[in-house]
Protein backbone atom coordinates (compact mmCIF):
# COMPACT_ATOMS: atom_id res chain seq x y z
CA UNK A 1 0.00 0.00 0.00
CA UNK A 2 1.58 3.48 -0.91
CA UNK A 3 0.99 6.05 1.41
CA UNK A 4 2.24 9.29 -0.37
CA UNK A 5 5.23 11.49 -0.34
CA UNK A 6 6.68 11.88 2.91
CA UNK A 7 5.39 8.78 4.95
CA UNK A 8 6.56 5.44 5.79
CA UNK A 9 4.99 2.41 7.27
CA UNK A 10 7.25 2.48 9.93
CA UNK A 11 5.87 5.91 11.19
CA UNK A 12 2.42 5.05 10.19
CA UNK A 13 2.69 1.59 11.96
CA UNK A 14 1.11 -0.04 8.13
CA UNK A 15 4.45 -1.93 8.42
CA UNK A 16 4.20 -5.75 8.42
CA UNK A 17 4.63 -5.75 12.47
CA UNK A 18 0.71 -5.57 12.60
CA UNK A 19 -0.43 -8.34 15.40
CA UNK A 20 -2.36 -10.93 13.85
CA UNK A 21 -5.91 -10.79 13.57
CA UNK A 22 -6.43 -13.27 16.33
CA UNK A 23 -4.21 -11.12 19.00
CA UNK A 24 -7.34 -10.13 21.97
CA UNK A 25 -5.62 -7.04 23.00
CA UNK A 26 -5.68 -5.08 19.89
CA UNK A 27 -9.43 -4.37 17.90
CA UNK A 28 -9.28 -4.77 14.48
CA UNK A 29 -11.30 -3.08 11.76
CA UNK A 30 -13.27 -6.84 10.46
CA UNK A 31 -14.79 -6.81 14.25
CA UNK A 32 -16.84 -3.27 14.08
CA UNK A 33 -19.00 -1.56 11.88
CA UNK A 34 -16.61 1.43 11.13
CA UNK A 35 -16.47 1.60 7.16
CA UNK A 36 -14.02 4.47 6.70
CA UNK A 37 -11.94 6.99 8.33
CA UNK A 38 -13.55 10.06 9.89
CA UNK A 39 -14.62 13.08 7.43
CA UNK A 40 -12.25 16.14 8.96
CA UNK A 41 -15.83 17.97 9.89
CA UNK A 42 -16.90 14.33 11.75
CA UNK A 43 -13.57 14.58 13.46
CA UNK A 44 -13.71 17.83 14.62
CA UNK A 45 -17.66 17.37 15.79
CA UNK A 46 -16.41 14.11 17.54
CA UNK A 47 -13.43 16.54 19.44
CA UNK A 48 -15.98 19.34 20.49
CA UNK A 49 -18.29 16.35 21.30
CA UNK A 50 -15.26 15.05 23.56
CA UNK A 51 -14.11 18.42 25.01
CA UNK A 52 -17.41 18.97 26.95
CA UNK A 53 -16.88 15.45 28.63
CA UNK A 54 -13.76 17.06 29.55
CA UNK A 55 -15.11 18.08 32.98
CA UNK A 56 -15.29 15.61 36.02
CA UNK A 57 -18.29 17.80 37.27
CA UNK A 58 -19.86 16.90 34.15
CA UNK A 59 -19.29 13.35 33.70
CA UNK A 60 -20.32 13.14 37.72
CA UNK A 61 -23.42 14.43 36.81
CA UNK A 62 -24.06 12.01 33.97
CA UNK A 63 -23.15 8.89 36.72
CA UNK A 64 -25.91 10.60 39.03
CA UNK A 65 -28.31 10.40 36.02
CA UNK A 66 -27.65 6.60 35.10
CA UNK A 67 -28.33 5.97 38.37
CA UNK A 68 -31.86 7.67 38.29
CA UNK A 69 -33.59 10.61 36.50
CA UNK A 70 -33.32 13.96 38.99
CA UNK A 71 -34.50 17.78 39.80
CA UNK A 72 -31.52 20.25 39.77
CA UNK A 73 -31.53 20.18 43.67
CA UNK A 74 -31.04 16.46 44.22
CA UNK A 75 -28.36 16.72 41.57
CA UNK A 76 -26.81 19.46 42.91
CA UNK A 77 -26.90 17.52 46.99
CA UNK A 78 -26.04 13.88 44.80
CA UNK A 79 -22.72 15.75 43.22
CA UNK A 80 -22.25 18.47 46.22
CA UNK A 81 -22.40 21.19 44.09
CA UNK A 82 -24.28 24.69 44.12
CA UNK A 83 -28.04 24.26 42.29
CA UNK A 84 -26.87 27.17 40.03
CA UNK A 85 -23.51 25.63 38.86
CA UNK A 86 -25.70 22.07 38.05
CA UNK A 87 -27.84 24.05 36.15
CA UNK A 88 -25.24 25.81 34.17
CA UNK A 89 -23.31 22.14 33.73
CA UNK A 90 -26.92 20.57 32.81
CA UNK A 91 -27.44 24.12 29.92
CA UNK A 92 -24.01 22.35 28.45
CA UNK A 93 -25.04 18.84 28.70
CA UNK A 94 -28.57 19.42 26.78
CA UNK A 95 -26.70 21.70 23.83
CA UNK A 96 -24.36 18.84 23.47
CA UNK A 97 -27.44 16.26 23.77
CA UNK A 98 -26.48 14.30 26.37
CA UNK A 99 -29.18 14.91 28.76
CA UNK A 100 -32.54 15.55 28.56
CA UNK A 101 -35.85 16.68 30.75
CA UNK A 102 -39.40 16.22 31.44
CA UNK A 103 -41.44 18.22 32.81
CA UNK A 104 -43.92 16.46 35.51
CA UNK A 105 -46.18 19.47 36.96
CA UNK A 106 -43.87 21.90 38.70
CA UNK A 107 -40.56 19.66 38.64
CA UNK A 108 -38.54 19.36 36.10
CA UNK A 109 -36.62 16.29 36.04
CA UNK A 110 -33.30 15.08 34.23
CA UNK A 111 -32.05 12.22 32.37
CA UNK A 112 -29.23 10.76 30.06
CA UNK A 113 -30.68 11.25 26.45
CA UNK A 114 -30.46 7.99 25.37
CA UNK A 115 -28.85 4.64 25.42
CA UNK A 116 -25.72 6.02 23.76
CA UNK A 117 -25.10 8.34 26.03
CA UNK A 118 -25.43 5.69 28.76
CA UNK A 119 -23.25 3.43 26.95
CA UNK A 120 -20.63 5.89 26.20
CA UNK A 121 -20.88 6.67 30.61
CA UNK A 122 -20.54 2.59 31.04
CA UNK A 123 -18.32 1.72 28.28
CA UNK A 124 -15.88 4.42 29.62
CA UNK A 125 -16.25 3.23 33.43
CA UNK A 126 -15.71 0.11 32.16
CA UNK A 127 -12.54 0.99 30.47
CA UNK A 128 -10.84 2.64 33.02
CA UNK A 129 -11.56 -0.06 35.82
CA UNK A 130 -9.81 -2.58 33.60
CA UNK A 131 -6.40 -3.59 35.48
CA UNK A 132 -3.75 -1.74 33.69
CA UNK A 133 -1.61 -4.18 31.30
CA UNK A 134 1.68 -5.44 32.34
Amino acid sequence: MSLGPGYSSEITGMAGDRPPLDDPSCHHAGSSPVDEILSIEKAQRMAEFFGVLGDPNRWRILSALALSEMRVGELATAVAMSESAVSHQLRILRATRLVSYRKQGRNVLYCLKDDHVFNLYREASDHLDEPPEE
